[in-house]
């Protein structure tokens, strides 16, 4: 097996796709799709661009609810892919023919949900909504005006059919089927491939307790 040194403009090997919802100055919401996050314990880090309607929203109320759409909500992904809840934007956005849209809720052809613990909505066809605050904004210096930003989740609703069988509160992988993005082409999970010795403590400790 031969390998070749590179340089790929972009590192999106392979990460959930995650439609975040906030609330815009004027009482509106904003709605946008991105993939560039990681979760830890009641935790996330997200990355977001500083020049997104998103990342204003997210420094003036510090809270949003991160909606996870399931594979087959791609179609409706899709619709915000282009979209963007800034009047103004940067030419380079442009260019590559984002257009301003106020209300992307509609667009996408989702329902707005009030949520219980922050004032951002719930997309309700999501399977899974998380409401979440934020904690840290960690600015990148590098082109492009980056932001990690660090958010606790404060609430958790999952859609019943997508939990273990027993009863507890624990989802079964083999019914969550995530909407995935790796290299901006869509994809989601296949069939379980091989048991996993880290699961079987988890697994037994939610079935038998």
């Amino acid at each position: 097996m031969m390998h070749k040194v590179i340089e790929p403009k972009i590192l999106y090997f392979g990460t959930p796709v995650v439609l975040i919802s906030t609330a815009n100055e004027d009482g509106s919401f904003n709605l946008a799709p991105f993939s560039s996050v990681w979760w830890i314990n009641q935790s996330c880090m997200a990355g977001l661009s500083q020049h997104s309607q998103t990342y204003t929203n997210l420094e003036r109320e510090r809270e949003c609810v991160l909606n996870l759409p399931s594979a087959d909500l791609v179609a409706a992904v899709d619709r915000l892919a282009l979209l963007t809840g800034k009047k103004e934007f940067p030419a380079s956005k442009r260019e590559m023919g984002y257009e301003y849209e106020p209300n992307k809720f509609k667009k996408a052809a989702l329902y707005p949900a009030k949520a219980d613990l922050v004032d951002a909505p719930l997309a309700e066809e999501c399977p899974i909504q998380l409401e979440a605050k934020v904690e840290k904004i960690h600015r990148f210096d590098e082109p492009g005006s980056i932001a990690a930003i660090e958010m606790k989740i404060v609430r958790c609703h999952v859609h019943q059919h997508i939990l273990m069988d027993n009863g507890k509160d624990y989802i079964d992988p083999e019914k969550w089927k995530p909407l995935m993005m790796s290299f901006c082409e869509f994809f989601t999970l296949t069939s379980k491939l091989h048991p996993s010795k880290l699961a079987e403590p988890f697994t037994t400790m939610y079935y038998n307790n």
